[in-house]
């Protein structure tokens, strides 16, 4: 009997090997129906229904009850790439046990699939892009680390089996304007490209074999990104010899010719993308393949290349084999939301907490020394700024107002207004403006401390479509406080009470009255389903924060450069010229901690040799405490502009009062070396200095933090050499 089994079912081949012969046995229809998102049935060859698109930014996704992740750019805050992957490995587990509940009922619709289209690895070059709350911030290494971590714990560690299969998303040159993607040309240089927008994607693809790409909607200097020759086949595949599958942003083929007008019609547009290496479609537009095969533009061993991936990956996530066979598909259902799970994501919630300002110890409260607190703002008792976008549905919310109420002590009043509208110039709608600004007040003057709930949610910032706002489909136009959110700031610290700052948004944010006029601030971010217990944990000392900004707060809209310019120059930390407000690796803690006897291995090394180094980190605070040991690496003498300083190394320790920990790092050739105006990578002979510290060495977070980094530096000997990017 096994002799007469098609190489398709026979599980000891290899997975490429039987989906080439499945797709073999396919029409030339059949196979064009596979290339679509919503794959059907194919009852003759035994191929159930498939839907690739599922969403997994920060929790399962759009198909129910999940565990609630902060967003994104919170999970970046926490610089930790072990707690990164524990986060994936968490919410591929949900994935999983979905997945094969579903299944088992005859659910197999959209977001109910093993294909995540996550990560978000684009870099946030600027914070007026809606969407950047769904990237890991401003920094390519950052991004990177964490992107490779998500991405190791979606995909499992089974040496045969995929857990699930990630996806990086959205190659490439891609954050904003949201309004204009659909027809928008990033025009960036060679030295941008390569030093800036690609490393997290090649760290994806090369390091972490993440099985998914997506391309983006916009073109990058000419080309629409989903149909990209340059990004898809001479970078994607060519250099780096990606084997996995590529997929279209949603219906950003018919942009080609609706939008881009770099095609004339639905066939031509197709046959570019499918020719170029775009294997899925998520969307419609492939329908278009039988004409365009029939006009000659694509030849069906190019459609058999891309349809044979996707079953190539299909067939390890085991959906082929007996289930006994593939150690995920016995995850229960009573995995997903489990209590363990929902207690970790509060730890990340924690740790996700940045501590802006501080003055004279405010913070921790005590909360036997509160009779009355006021707890004001749009997002106080707001679940909409817990979750930001690409959200599961929790099965708790707790609120800052609620996380407030829990935590006090039983006599403690706590009073609530919602202060003003999110955006708007007042809460009622046949009311006046400011309709709630007395009310907040008055809780003010009633109190002994106020907590103020301030900031921005998803309905605002966001993706085109899911987001609608008076400023640009999601984007912003500025970065102040929207609607009255100033004006009721200013009035309730005019009655003299303390007031604490929690901004709930995705983003960087103007705050320079508050810095100056607000004696305590955090970024909360959108810190997740239960983040209300997080913050309040936070204001009472439950624990020390540990978070660090994953991109710069600037001073002013005004300061930033032309939204639609994709140059790096006088932007981000590694390129800007003026002070930040409050810098990238920025936030303060509970306690203190001191760094000593930095050492390298060797002051002098020759072109393309490694460099170890070591650094003592010491607890001499109270609390204890994690903290984030950043690593910043600069050439001093370099022949082309390049950073100023840029990260190249995050430890993560945990020290009690009094504790010293040892930290090791190694920097690499390819990190001492430069990308010059051609995109080529060069070592350079010269002087490098290294700082190691808590946080950038810039003199604003030296003023800040009050501590200085530590500096030492090397000497790389011999002629410039050429390395592999």
């Amino acid at each position: 009997m096994v002799e007469n089994m098609p190489a398709y079912k026979n599980e000891s081949l290899g997975f490429e090997e039987r989906a080439k012969d499945l797709v073999s046995r396919m029409t030339l229809e059949e196979k064009v129906t596979q290339m679509l998102f919503n794959s059907p049935a194919i009852s003759r060859l035994g191929i159930p229904a498939y839907n690739w698109w599922n969403e997994a930014l920060h929790g399962v996704a759009r198909a129910g009850v999940a565990t609630s992740f902060p967003q994104a750019i919170g999970l970046a805050a926490t610089f930790d790439e072990d707690l990164i992957y524990h986060t994936a490995d968490i919410i591929s587990t949900e994935g999983r046990a979905k997945y094969h509940a579903y299944s088992k009922k005859g659910d197999t619709g959209i977001y109910k699939g093993l294909t995540f289209w996550s990560p978000n690895i684009n870099i946030f070059r600027d914070p007026r892009w809606g969407r950047g709350h769904e990237t890991y911030g401003e920094d390519p290494y950052l991004t990177g680390r964490l992107g490779v971590a998500f991405v190791k714990g979606i995909q499992g560690n089974d040496k045969k089996y995929l857990k699930a299969a990630a996806c990086a998303k959205h190659f490439a040159v891609h954050s904003g304007p949201e309004s204009e993607r659909h027809s928008f040309n990033a025009e960036v240089s060679q030295k941008d490209l390569r030093e800036t927008y690609l490393p997290a994607f090649k760290e994806l693809a090369k390091e972490a074999n993440v099985e998914g790409f997506m391309g983006a909607y916009n073109r990058t200097n000419g080309e629409p990104c989903c149909g990209s020759k340059t990004l898809l086949r001479d970078i994607l595949r060519g250099e780096w010899g990606f084997k996995g599958y590529i997929t279209s942003d949603c219906w950003a083929i018919k942009d080609f010719h609706e939008g881009h007008g770099v095609t004339n019609t639905a066939p031509e547009s197709v046959a570019l993308a499918v020719n170029n290496g775009c294997d899925l479609n998520c969307g419609n537009m492939y329908a278009n393949l039988l004409i365009a095969h029939k006009e000659g533009m694509v030849d069906e061993k190019t459609i058999d290349e891309s349809v044979i991936r996707l079953f190539t990956i299909r067939m390890k996530l085991g959906m082929f084999d007996k289930p006994e066979e593939v150690p995920y598909a016995s995850i229960p259902y009573s995995m997903n939301d489990c209590r363990e799970h929902r207690e970790f994501a509060l730890e990340v919630s924690k740790r996700a907490m940045v501590l802006l300002k501080n003055k004279d110890n405010l913070l921790p409260l005590d909360k036997n020394k509160i009779k009355t607190i006021a707890v004001i703002g749009p997002n106080a008792d707001s679940r909409d700024a817990l979750i930001g976008n690409y959200y599961g549905t929790a099965s708790n919310y707790v609120t800052v107002l609620e996380g407030i109420r829990q935590l006090v002590n039983d006599n403690t009043r706590v009073l609530y207004s919602q202060g003003c509208h999110l955006y708007k110039d007042k809460v009622e709608g046949l009311a006046e403006r400011g309709d709630r600004l007395a009310e907040a007040v008055n809780a003010a003057e009633m109190s002994d401390v106020v907590v103020m709930c301030l900031g921005l949610d998803a309905t605002i910032e966001g993706e085109e479509g899911d987001a609608g706002n008076e400023y640009g489909s999601g984007d912003k136009d500025h970065l102040n406080l929207p609607g009255l959110q100033q004006e009721l700031l200013e009035a309730v610290t005019k009655t003299g009470k303390p007031v604490i700052l929690a901004l709930l948004a995705g983003s960087a944010m103007a705050v320079k009255w508050a810095d100056e006029n607000v004696p305590a601030i955090i970024e909360a971010w959108y810190p997740g389903a239960e983040g209300g217990k997080a913050i309040a944990s936070l204001i009472f000392g439950e624990y020390s924060p540990s978070g660090k900004l994953p991109v710069t707060f600037y001073k002013t809209t005004e300061e930033l450069p032309d939204f639609h310019d994709y140059s790096m120059k006088n932007r981000t930390y590694r390129y800007m010229k003026k002070e930040p407000l409050y810098p990238f690796g920025y936030g303060l803690s509970y306690t203190s901690f001191d760094y000593s006897d930095l050492k390298l291995s060797k002051d002098k090394i020759n072109a393309g040799e490694n460099i170890n180094l070591s650094v003592k980190v010491k607890n001499t605070g109270k609390y204890e405490s994690q903290e984030t040991v950043q690593l910043y690496l600069q050439d001093v003498k370099a022949s082309v502009e390049v950073p100023v300083w840029q990260l190249g190394g995050i430890r993560k320790v945990n020290l009690t009062p009094g504790e010293e920990s040892k930290v090791d790092f190694t920097l690499t050739a390819r990190q001492m070396a430069l990308i010059d105006n051609d995109g080529k990578c060069i070592l350079e002979p010269g002087t490098f200095n290294v700082y190691v510290g808590g946080s950038q060495p810039d003199e604003k977070s030296r003023r800040l933090t009050g501590k200085a980094v530590l500096k030492a530096e090397f000497e790389v000997l011999g002629k410039s050499v050429e390395l592999e990017y």
